[in-house]
């Protein structure tokens, strides 16, 4: 169990992800004039439980204190524990309104309706039959965490937080998910150093790794979202914040805000550039996803994480269409898209 001392009253603990090459969620405890208020919580899992109740002994607290609870993004590696924190606690749970709603249609979707809709999906992005089969056959318990505890506030973009004895504003900061957050705390740094207090950067910006873009789309809605474009907007939204320190949920804090949106920003448009080279033929998401570069050849990559790189892959592709860089070729199914 790791736990950290950053100063002025706040501290993180290194809640464990199970079987994930991340590691670990850094939790984030900050002090009030009324207790502990955690920015994340943490994977709903027997060992993630007891290194937080541990880390938050090791921080002069415990649970049973715990004043609220802030979530950066729903994701269950940040959102997975608030459930189990407000039943020992009491706590209240804010989170975005855009992620709450994914959290309320998590709740109600039962797991054979997700897989109809995983399968429908994946077959539209051009997805092989022996990549969508074991969809169709998939037994409701392999798909865990479909009943995250829902929020019981909200977090409104721009206002401040209701942590008493502290200024912690809301940014939104759309990308990673819908209703991603960052949260500027409005101190001067207890190290001095230059810039604007300190930013808990969730997984919008992080020191070594490219968050992943998602799609999160209700079923029910038509509407073509552009979460790149998104992402992009609010990466320099951060950056003009310039924090004096960085406290990402991965990872280690850092220094250098925009020097690391410049990075992201680069990254990207780079990533961009070299779609539209593969895209000088025809190509599906899924055909597109098979040719970016990864951290691993396709041919090592696992099944889930097949999803998410299709995902990923489609949402650039969005990002080019709306820019007028590429086009769907008419009369194409599954849709194919092509450099204009």
């Amino acid at each position: 169990m790791q736990t950290f001392d950053h100063g002025g009253g706040v501290r993180s603990v290194a809640v464990p992800i199970p079987d994930n090459p991340l590691g670990h969620t850094l939790v984030y405890v900050v002090d009030t004039d009324r207790g502990p208020v955690l920015v994340d919580t943490g994977w709903d899992d027997p060992e993630s439980w007891g290194t937080l109740a541990e880390g938050l002994a090791a921080c002069g607290t415990s649970v049973r204190e715990v004043h609220g609870v802030v979530i950066t993004h729903h994701h269950p590696d940040h959102h997975g524990l608030s459930g189990k924190v407000r039943e020992a606690s009491g706590a209240w749970v804010a989170m975005h309104a855009a992620d709450a709603a994914i959290v309320r249609r998590t709740r109600g979707t039962g797991p054979e309706r997700w897989f109809s809709y995983m399968t429908a999906k994946l077959t539209a992005a051009g997805a092989p039959e022996e990549h969508v089969a074991p969809l169709r056959t998939a037994h409701p318990r392999a798909l865990p965490g479909l009943s995250p505890a829902l929020p019981d506030r909200e977090i409104v973009p721009g206002e401040l937080l209701d942590l008493p004895g502290r200024r912690l504003r809301a940014i939104w900061t759309p990308g990673h998910t819908p209703g991603h957050v960052c949260l500027h705390l409005e101190e001067h740094h207890p190290a001095g150093l230059p810039g604007h207090g300190r930013l808990f950067s969730g997984d919008h910006l992080l020191p070594e790794i490219t968050p992943h873009i998602g799609l999160y789309e209700d079923p029910g809605d038509a509407t073509v979202t552009d979460p790149l474009g998104d992402y992009l907007d609010s990466l320099e939204r951060v950056g003009r914040l310039t924090p004096a320190e960085v406290l990402p949920a991965h990872q280690h804090t850092f220094t250098g805000a925009p020097a690391r949106v410049r990075e992201l920003l680069a990254h990207h448009e780079q990533r961009l550039t070299g779609l539209l080279t593969l895209l000088a033929e025809p190509l599906t998401p899924w055909q597109l996803a098979e040719r970016m570069e990864w951290n691993r050849p396709w041919s090592d990559i696992p099944h889930g994480s097949r999803n998410i790189a299709v995902s990923e892959a489609e949402a650039h592709l969005r990002r080019l269409v709306k820019l007028g860089r590429a086009e769907a070729v008419p009369g194409t199914g599954p849709v194919t898209y092509v450099a204009v």
